[in-house]
């Protein structure tokens, strides 16, 4: 029932029975109809001048004429200038509202065998500190893009690549070493990738003591960093790390097990997950084998100080080093092993990357390299590219222990959804503590990820969780509650034994006919948000649907309508535009609640 491919169909066979020529359905240019004019459908009349030999307003006339004769749907016509303005007839709407609700999964499409295979990889932590509030939004448009690929119709693989090996690592282990005094996540009471973090921020303060002190006895900064006992400590770990000591791995897997409870915590509270976990401690020594292969066939070339470098100067780019001149490797080559590793596993036909702006350059080099080494889908990657998000109060800074730590901001989110929910009266008063906590988590995580997510993923943000969690704005918990409000009509129509089978209603509203269109508009959405890769798409689209829904349901009855057609239908209508919103926020990994 694509209306758009109907009306385009009868404006080809109009222009061949009115002007006796054939025309490219394709370049037919169809639009909705601005909204200070009457109007469902705008179709442009100019490139049909050339065949008509008329003047814009008679061709529209015309043409117009043709179409109402021919096309029951059609109730009425304007002209403005070039413009033919085509309304569609109200019981057109109501059988559309009929397939919409008929419809199993409506705005989706379905997966088939021979879809394509699409990998999304996002996260990327590192093993020595907590997630933070950069890592939720990586998180929450790394999942909710993987949902909305799906729905266009690919498989999709998401997955993750831990940062698990490096001197960052060191530091944190070694501090532990120094200070720890066999403390656990056990012993302690802390989730394991806490416990890991003070240990990191423990380094770097006792680091910088030793800086000032070395600096005090009239050493440079460059000359106090490069004489730190606690640095090449650090150093020396790692090089026993990569040169395999028992003791160094054995305390690395331990510490880095403590890390991974953690953030298995972390992502199963926020509601993400993955379908396969790559470590960068498997895949460096694989990309440095890569590298050498690139090498030998003359891709990369080799200096005099024996490091490895790719040549781009030919692509508009710079030269690349991607092996150090002891053999070392940088992130460039792990990216490289990663990738081959992912290309042994799985057939991929496009792989999107979901890291922040910073790394625009990164990937620039890294698709040209996979190209170069013969990777299908190297030249067609995407950079998922999105912007810094901060709080009101500046900016985050891990070292210093000022982190807006995830699972902080979480508890956060949730208590002031308890807050809110309080102030407003009092509304789950009639439920159990158990209940009211479980709807409070719904809604201070929607707050959390709509808001996240409402916002082009390009764009820097500033997430004022206050601002977030209002029941009023353009903010989650608004269109959570409009949800909840078309499940709680639904549930008093059927208690009241309210039938809902009807024929089509003497007259529906323009406001009717709106949600209805509003509606029949999902899967274009979903399809363009998938091609343009933003989540916000989905997340405005939801917001308009439940501020549309909510101004007919304060301007006109459903429960209380006395002519028993009109009320079955306004049923079917709140209960399609629930669906729909429980659809949109569900690709966004947002939770909607029966109640609020």
């Amino acid at each position: 029932m694509n209306i758009e491919i109907t009306l385009a169909q009868s404006v080809t066979e109009a222009v061949k029975a009115l002007y006796g020529a054939d025309f490219d359905t394709t370049k037919i240019q169809l639009q909705k109809t601005r909204k200070e004019f009457e109007g469902d459908f705008t179709l442009v009349v100019f490139p049909f001048l050339a065949i008509s030999k008329k003047r814009p307003e008679e061709t529209a006339q015309e043409i117009g004429e043709y179409l109402k004769n021919s096309l029951p749907i059609i109730s009425s016509f304007n002209v403005v200038k070039g413009f033919l303005n085509l309304v569609i007839a109200p019981s057109y709407w109501v059988e559309l509202l009929k397939h919409i609700d008929a419809t199993d999964k409506w705005g989706t499409t379905p997966v088939t065998e021979d879809s394509p295979l699409v990998m999304v990889e996002y996260s990327s932590p590192n093993t020595n500190k907590p997630l933070h509030l950069g890592h939720i939004r990586n998180n929450l448009l790394g999942y909710a893009l993987s949902n909305i690929i799906a729905a266009n119709g690919n498989k999709v693989v998401k997955t993750n690549i831990v940062n698990d090996r490096g001197i960052h690592i060191c530091k944190s282990m070694l501090a532990w070493q120094k200070w720890g005094n066999g403390e656990t996540p056990a012993s302690s009471g802390k989730k394991g990738d806490h416990l890991i973090g003070d240990y990191y921020v423990a380094f770097d303060k006792h680091y910088k003591a030793e800086l000032s002190e070395l600096i005090e006895k009239g050493m440079s900064k460059e000359e106090a960093e490069a004489a730190s006992p606690l640095m090449a400590e650090a150093r020396e770990m790692l090089v026993k790390w990569e040169a395999g000591d028992k003791e160094v791995r054995a305390l690395w897997e331990q510490m880095n097990g403590w890390v991974y409870e953690g953030f298995d915590e972390t992502y199963k509270r926020l509601g993400v997950d993955f379908d396969k976990i790559y470590y960068e401690s498997d895949t460096y020594l694989v990309g440095k084998e890569t590298v050498l292969g690139g090498l030998d066939k003359g891709i990369f070339y080799r200096r005099p100080d024996e490091s490895v470098w790719a040549d781009l100067t030919g692509d508009g780019l710079d030269e690349k080093l991607l092996l150090r001149s002891d053999g070392t490797s940088v992130y460039m080559t792990q990216d490289i092993g990663t990738a081959q590793l992912r290309f042994r596993d799985y057939p991929i036909d496009k792989m999107v990357y979901v890291v922040g702006n910073e790394q625009n350059y990164h990937f620039q080099v890294l698709s040209l390299l996979l190209d170069k080494l013969g990777f299908s889908w190297g030249k067609g990657l995407v950079h998922f590219s999105y912007g810094m998000v901060e709080l009101p109060e500046g900016k985050m800074k891990s070292r210093e222990g000022t982190v807006v730590d995830a699972d902080d901001l979480m508890d956060e989110m949730i208590n002031t959804a308890r807050e809110t929910s309080e102030e407003l009266g009092g509304k789950l008063n009639d439920l159990s503590a158990e209940e009211k906590a479980e709807i409070n988590r719904i809604i201070g995580l929607g707050a959390l990820k709509y808001f996240m997510l409402k916002v082009d993923a390009r764009r820097n943000m500033l997430f004022n969780p206050k601002e977030s969690i209002d029941f009023n704005g353009n903010t989650g918990p608004f269109i959570q509650y409009t949800y909840a409000r078309t499940r709680s009509i639904g549930r008093k129509a059927a208690e009241a034994g309210t039938k809902t089978e009807f024929t089509t209603p003497e007259s529906i509203s323009e406001k009717e006919c709106n949600i209805i269109r509003m509606l029949n508009e999902f899967p274009a959405v979903v399809r363009q948000a998938g091609t343009d890769y933003s989540p916000s798409g989905i997340a405005n689209y939801a917001y308009e649907l439940a501020r549309e829904y909510n101004q007919f349901y304060h301007d006109f009855t459903i429960l209380r309508e006395e002519n028993e057609e009109t009320k079955a239908f306004r049923l079917l209508l709140t209960d399609n535009v629930g669906k729909v919103i429980k659809t949109a926020m569900n690709l966004l990994g947002i939770e909607v609640p029966e109640r609020m």
